[in-house]
């Protein structure tokens, strides 16, 4: 029993025992409705590590009493594929329900890899559960992703993590016979990052170290006890949030330094070069925007580059790309303008469209005075007539930064607008 891992050990045996998720298993979650109506579409589970996409298909495929295999896409290829559905097409053949295929990291499944798949999916052979820690808008192929359902699992709150915690001195067989106590916990959370998973290897690691039945868990213990077994470096899960978080803080805070660093860190490691492309292209709009607005294209560019050239030669490409963006003045007012404007959206609703700005296609249209009082700008470059709804009318979602390029626009709105947007 003790050569089972903890994680494994106190997995949920069925639906109710899963903590965390309420939003898609709870009384009114979606997915549970699904599962309650024994009508599950074929589906992309998409989260971080260690929230339960593992567990969840495992226990639809019980809850639903359906016949289940499952893939790795690091180790399966087209050839596996393709002796999964065959096994699943001759089931068909003595009237079993149709198989659930679990693919976990489907994002690394090449183009082939998925396309393998596809018509398998459409004529109901099977049906799919895809987990993937990645955005699965870039990385499953649209026939497919248009065919699925994505569900969001979310990272674990401090209360789900500790209530984990709980079940599994409580519940597992080896920890229920030692005395425990849940001293401090800040440690293992932080440490964990929402990964129950990672949660419990720690955790375990941390008693099993103790030469006692007396086991006081403090966050002193545990950063003794963690710091010297925690690995290197883990694409697959353990490190990879916090590395990426660390080089997107360093290129954010003009650090080129420690932005090749942990760049260094994450080719050493052997993360997906797309991976690292993607995450430069989000930051130049985010972090840099209109205070260089040539980031973008560098970033784009070096995108487009090292998906052509791949390892090793695109460390030299990401490099450039990473020490030009660490080394550009910043500014986050475009992430900020459409934050803005989406929260009044969401606050005001759809809001009338003034008169005229509407279209008008139809004589109806015409004369109920859509397009009328319009001003063609090209032709009256210095009018200030009205493009926002009149609720909100004067609402400066754009607030330009404090650098030379954006300073300029600030200059130009405030002499075009007199003061309406007050820049």
């Amino acid at each position: 029993m003790q050569n089972i891992p903890l994680a494994e050990r106190i997995r949920p045996r069925k639906l109710s025992e899963v903590i965390g998720q309420e939003h898609l298993i709870g009384k009114k979650g979606a997915l549970k409705s699904a599962i309650d109506n024994k009508l599950i579409p074929s589906m992309i589970f998409w989260g971080p590590p260690g929230v339960g996409k593992t567990t969840l298909s495992n226990l639809i495929a019980q809850e639903l009493d359906r016949p289940f295999y499952t893939l790795s896409a690091i180790n399966s290829g087209v050839k596996d594929v393709r002796e999964v559905i065959h096994k699943a097409s001759s089931l068909g053949l003595f009237g079993k329900d149709i198989p659930i295929l679990f693919i976990d990291e489907i994002h690394r499944f090449s183009k082939a890899q998925q396309d393998s798949l596809l018509g398998a999916v459409e004529k109901g052979v099977i049906t799919l559960i895809g987990a993937t820690t990645e955005n699965p808008s870039f990385e499953v192929i649209s026939a497919l992703l248009s065919r699925s359902q994505v569900y969001v699992l979310e990272s674990l709150s401090k209360e789900n993590l500790q209530a984990l915690l709980e079940r599994a001195i409580r519940e597992d067989e080896v920890l229920n016979k030692l005395n425990i106590t849940l001293k401090e916990t800040e440690s293992l959370m932080q440490i964990s990052g929402g990964d129950a998973r990672k949660l419990l290897n720690i955790f375990e690691l941390v008693v099993s170290s103790v030469d006692s039945n007396e086991i006081i868990i403090t966050n002193d213990l545990v950063i003794e006890k963690a710091q010297q077994n925690i690995v290197r470096y883990d694409k697959n899960g353990e490190q990879h949030y916090d590395i990426i978080s660390a080089f997107i803080k360093s290129i954010r805070g003009s650090d080129p330094n420690a932005a090749v660093y942990w760049l260094a860190r994450m080719i050493e490691g052997g993360e997906d070069v797309k991976f690292i492309a993607r995450r430069l292209l989000i930051l130049a709009s985010e972090d840099i925007g209109n205070a260089n607005p040539t980031a973008l294209v560098i970033a784009n560019n070096c995108f487009q580059a090292v998906n052509i050239i791949g390892f090793p030669e695109a460390r030299i490409t990401l490099s450039q790309a990473v020490i030009y963006l660490a080394c550009s003045p910043k500014s986050n007012s475009a992430y900020m303008a459409i934050n803005e404007a989406q929260d009044e959206v969401r606050s005001s609703g759809n809001l009338s469209i003034p008169l005229h700005l509407r279209n008008a296609p139809t004589k109806l249209m015409k004369e109920l005075g859509y397009g009328k009082e319009y001003q063609y700008s090209h032709n009256s470059p210095t009018n200030t007539q009205e493009f926002l709804p009149t609720k909100i009318s004067g609402n400066p979602f754009y607030k330009p930064s404090n650098n030379s390029k954006e300073n300029a626009f600030r200059e130009g709105l405030k002499n075009l607008w007199k003061g309406k947007y007050n820049y």
